[in-house]
């Protein structure tokens, strides 16, 4: 997983207005989400790492063990059962809540932090270049 440690920077992303309400982000959040280009910071502490997405909109951090499930308040403020696993190269995060539930998978692909975010039909996919 060191790999995922330090800081990157989005550059591009795809139907995140579609993943936004699939998952029922209202109109008004949809659009100024769309308009952010967030930092990611992975870090480790001992077993545990700390992810941390950084917006002028909000800033969320969360810290996990590799298979433990905790609680999670996303940036859209969704209280979801998180659960994170590290398999193959991939991060997968996995949220729970009112009995929906989505997918972020992040991998690295020719240097670059490459996230997937699921739910339904839904798929978006943002890029992040090492800051």
């Amino acid at each position: 997983m060191d790999c995922f440690l330090g800081r990157w920077k989005m550059t591009k992303s795809e139907n995140f207005d579609a993943y936004m309400s699939e998952l029922g982000v209202g109109f008004p959040t949809r659009k100024a989400a769309a308009m952010l280009k967030p930092d990611v910071i992975i870090s480790k502490t001992g077993d545990k790492y700390c992810l941390k997405t950084e917006s002028s909109f909000r800033t969320t951090e969360i810290e996990f063990a590799l298979g433990e499930e905790f609680d999670e308040t996303t940036a859209d403020n969704r209280e979801t059962k998180t659960t994170m696993t590290f398999e193959n190269g991939v991060l997968k995060q996995h949220q729970k809540w009112d009995g929906k539930e989505t997918t972020i998978t992040r991998e690295i692909k020719d240097g670059k932090l490459v996230v997937t975010c699921t739910m339904g039909k839904a798929q978006c996919i943002r890029t992040y270049e090492k800051a």
